[in-house]
Formats: structure tokens, C-alpha cells, sequence
């Protein structure tokens, strides 16, 4: 096992290093930097020069020419599934029957079967606002339910499992926006009887998708809690724990070409049967790539090995953008941008063939040829 472990760190590492660095936002992954100070004077230093130039009590940002430093000082961001660890402490429970209880809710049932809401008003074709009734007979499917608390992720809840995620929402049957609810339950698929999932399972869990991102990306929810605002500048980053919501609605104007270049791979099964899910971009390296419409910046990072340096984007309407290979990341998670503005510059991150940019529209969780949304050339 040992030997196997070895190998796996050093697959990892050979991986790694074929990847080419991403320049994140200005202050992405810095520091706060602590401003220079002298040492107190000992006793026996010779006495330091005297300093009579005239002092200048302005502020940093108001001196001219003088550095504050106020990009490097910017919080480091984090993906939000890093934001707040999981305990893996589901519960499970066997398929049983319950009767209701005079002033019984479906909510109090919830809490004394340990199901999910959900799952009992499926497995009894319960619609919404879920009446019961005194006496009515329920059935509670049984399996493992974790208790989603404030913060978590749906990434974050599938890697503490080591279930993929994607496994869950089907199971779960979410639907969007996918934000998850402190104090939902969910059921957990797979080893019902308590046991550890697989060194396969495990991996393909931490193996992330743009459609992971989409669907289990946000953290969950508290009652009283609203989404976050977006921000107007990169030079603000939201914490890791803020949930950023697509507009309401796609704005006029449709979609623009994200940069001019000669695309060189096609949206669909490609020659040897592989699927591209967007289309491929050849242009130079650092040519600006420019949001294809107004939106909130959903993601940016490079957590997908292949695409690299990525930034995704929600439009509104179900409409979702996303754009791989970037060699340098301008914007920030929760920033609003509009039609036309420079988001990245172009490179050839993660698994690119050639300096280019993969470039996706999708509609929900599915993709759509993006050709088919952009004016014609």
C-alpha cells in the first residue's frame, strides 16, 4: 500500500508540473504584507543619521507616485468548498413507515424520521405546500442523510463522503439554482451500511467539472441569510463563504464573440469520439478575452486541471459562460461585468494544444454549441 501511495504522489507531481502557471487577480494568493519597520537601537550601535527631511502626514493613496500597496494587500480568495470543512457524520436510517400524528407537519416528520423533506415528498408524491393529514400513512425511504450546515458546499459534502457529486444531485433530484439550505438533508449515495468509499470512488469525487462548479459551487444558505452583492472591482474579493446568484434575467444584446480568432475545434464529437463541450480559439498569447455578455463571475481559478486558468460567468436566464486557458485571471468570484469587458488574457494553460481559448455556452447544466448564439463572421 505504501509502494501505491508513492507511485500515486509521484503521478501527481509529474502532472503538476506539465500544468503552466496562471496569473491569478492582482493580490490572488498574496499575503498581507506588513510594512517595513527598523529595529530599536542597541546599545553599543554606532548612532544612526538623522533624517531632517520635512514630513509628509498626506495619506498613501493621495502622495504622488507613492506605492500603498493596496494590491498585494487584498485577502487571498479560496474556492467556497474550501471556506467551511465537512465532518462526515450522516445518519442512517432503514426504509420505515410513519403515521401521522395530529398537529404533525412534514417538517416535524423530518425531524423525527431523519429523511430529507425531499425524499419524503417524493417517495409519497407529495406536492408543495406538503399538507398531511392525521392518520395518513408515510413511507420513509431509508439511506445516508447528511445535515447540511451554514457554509458548506455541495463539492465540499461529495469529497467528505468521497462520493462524486454529480452522484448526489441525481440522487437528491436539486434543481437550480442548486444552493443548498443550512439545516437541509440530504442523502449521501452509495455505502448505506456505513462503509468507506473506494480509492477510485474517492478520486473521481475530487476530480471537479465545470458542471460540478455550476451545481455544487455555492455554499449553503442559512434562512435568514441573502446572496451577496456582486462587487464592482477586482480589487474587492468577497469572502470564500458569500453566495454569488446569476442576474435575474439574460440582458439584451444576446452574446458577442469572446476574442477574433479562427476557431479550431468544433462544438460535439470530434474525429477520434472525444466530446467537446465548447468551441477551441486560436489566438496569441495575452490577447484579451472579453465577457460574451453581462453577468456575475461565478468562478475563477484553474481547479480544473484540463481547461487551466478559467473563469466562468452566470448571465441570467439559465445562461452560463466559461472560458479555459487563460494564462492571466483579471477578474474576481462575485464581480459584476458587462458585455465586452476584458475578464483574462489568452494563453495555453491546462491541456491546451496551442495558445487558445476553450470558450462554452451552456443553458442550465447543458451545453450548447456556442456558434449558434453568436453573431455570425
Amino acid at each position: 500500500m505504501r509502494r501505491a501511495g508513492v507511485l500515486v504522489s509521484l503521478a501527481t507531481l509529474a502532472l503538476t508540473a506539465c500544468i503552466p502557471h496562471v496569473d491569478r487577480p492582482a493580490g490572488y494568493g498574496n499575503p498581507p504584507q506588513r510594512p517595513y519597520r527598523d529595529p530599536p537601537p542597541h546599545r553599543d550601535d554606532p548612532p544612526r543619521p538623522r533624517n531632517d527631511s520635512p514630513r509628509d502626514d498626506r495619506p498613501p493613496q493621495d502622495i504622488p507616485g507613492r506605492d500603498t500597496g493596496e494590491v498585494t494587500t487584498l485577502p487571498a480568495p479560496r474556492p467556497a468548498w474550501e471556506a467551511r470543512p465537512v465532518s462526515a457524520d450522516a445518519k442512517t436510517i432503514p426504509d420505515t413507515t410513519y403515521v401521522v400524528r395530529p398537529g404533525d407537519t412534514l417538517s416535524r416528520v423530518v425531524d423525527r424520521s431523519g429523511a430529507s423533506l425531499e425524499a419524503i415528498a417524493r417517495a409519497n408524491d407529495l406536492a408543495s405546500p406538503y399538507s398531511i393529514q392525521a392518520g395518513q400513512r408515510l413511507q420513509i425511504p431509508g439511506g445516508r442523510y447528511h445535515q447540511v450546515r451554514r457554509g458548506e458546499t455541495g463539492i465540499a459534502i461529495a469529497r467528505a463522503y468521497g462520493v462524486e457529486w454529480s452522484r448526489i444531485v441525481a440522487a437528491n433530484a436539486l434543481v437550480e439554482p442548486y444552493v443548498l439550505r443550512a439545516d437541509q438533508r440530504i442523502q449521501i449515495p452509495g455505502e448505506s451500511s456505513g462503509g468507506t468509499a473506494s480509492a477510485s470512488e474517492r478520486a473521481r469525487a475530487f476530480s471537479l467539472d465545470i458542471d460540478d462548479i455550476l451545481t455544487g459551487g455555492e455554499p449553503a444558505l442559512a434562512s435568514n441569510q441573502a446572496p451577496a452583492r456582486p462587487i464592482a472591482t477586482p480589487r474587492r474579493v468577497l469572502p470564500s463563504n458569500a453566495v454569488v446568484t446569476a442576474p435575474a434575467r439574460l440582458a439584451s444584446g444576446g452574446f458577442l464573440w469572446p476574442v477574433d480568432g479562427k476557431v479550431v475545434k468544433r462544438f460535439g464529437h470530434g474525429a477520434s469520439g472525444e466530446r467537446n463541450d465548447g468551441i477551441k480559439i486560436a489566438v496569441p498569447v495575452s490577447t484579451p478575452i472579453h465577457a460574451a455578455a453581462d453577468g456575475v463571475v461565478a468562478y475563477v481559478g484553474d481547479g480544473i486541471a484540463a481547461l487551466g486558468g478559467l473563469v466562468i460567468i452566470k448571465h441570467g436566464g439559465g445562461w452560463t459562460s466559461v472560458y479555459g486557458h487563460a494564462s492571466k485571471l483579471l477578474v474576481q468570484r462575485g464581480q459584476s461585468v458587462k458585455r465586452g469587458q476584458t475578464i483574462a488574457l489568452s494563453g495555453d494553460t491546462g491541456f491546451a494544444d496551442r495558445p487558445e481559448l476553450h470558450f462554452e455556452l451552456r443553458k442550465g447544466r447543458t451545453p450548447v454549441d456556442p456558434t449558434s448564439q453568436l453573431p455570425r463572421t
